[in-house]
């Protein structure tokens, strides 16, 4: 059972995030178990960026999924969270995350060195992440350690398996199959 105390956690010292005022610090609870539902989890089609196929998937509560407006703000943000190539397939795949509140995150999962996932992510509309305001368009990349909150998570064991399956264990790696082997859409949770 998920304890029932709440805990406000400061980013790291140094940190852009570390200079938000002490008053919203105080805003960011952890939730308890009581008000914790899973969200919705799409798969829109693969895309291109600098070079790299983008697998992608979208987590939100609402329905009618995340805005336009917030998809184009977070793709135009992308290519500055790609690393360099390094002779590694470019493959990344991308979790767009729009929160509850007027946050919105972009994590970005590449794969480099042959079987490691770089992360860099962005964020906007979240002032105790650094932001400068409450838009969720205007992204911004926290020098942060996180690579994503529990919504966030649950592509990267499907990835792992798929990179492993597809690129690692034949004896010609399928970059194809790779793109087109995806979580399927549902919630993000309840998966065993």
């Amino acid at each position: 059972m998920a304890s029932k105390t709440s805990k406000t956690t400061a980013p790291p010292k140094g940190s852009k995030a570390s200079e938000t005022s002490a008053a919203s610090l105080t805003s960011v609870t952890s939730v308890t178990s009581k008000n914790f539902a899973e969200k919705l989890l799409t798969v829109p089609p693969p895309i291109e960026v600098a070079g790299r196929r983008i697998k992608r998937y979208h987590v939100t509560a609402d329905p009618a999924g995340i805005a336009p407006d917030v998809q184009e703000a977070a793709y135009a943000m992308l290519p500055k969270l790609l690393p360099e190539a390094d002779g590694t397939p470019p493959a990344t795949f991308v979790v767009l995350h729009r929160g509850a509140d007027d946050g919105a995150y972009l994590n970005a999962y590449s794969w480099v060195w042959d079987n490691v996932l770089h992360f860099k992510g962005a964020s906007a509309g979240q002032p105790v992440l650094g932001c400068p305001d409450r838009d969720p368009t205007h992204f911004i990349a926290p020098d942060l350690p996180w690579i994503g909150c529990v919504w966030e998570l649950p592509p990267i064991l499907h990835e792992r398996d798929a990179w492993v399956r597809h690129m690692l264990a034949p004896d010609t790696p399928d970059l194809d199959a790779y793109m087109a082997d995806c979580l399927s859409e549902g919630t993000t949770g309840d998966r065993s």
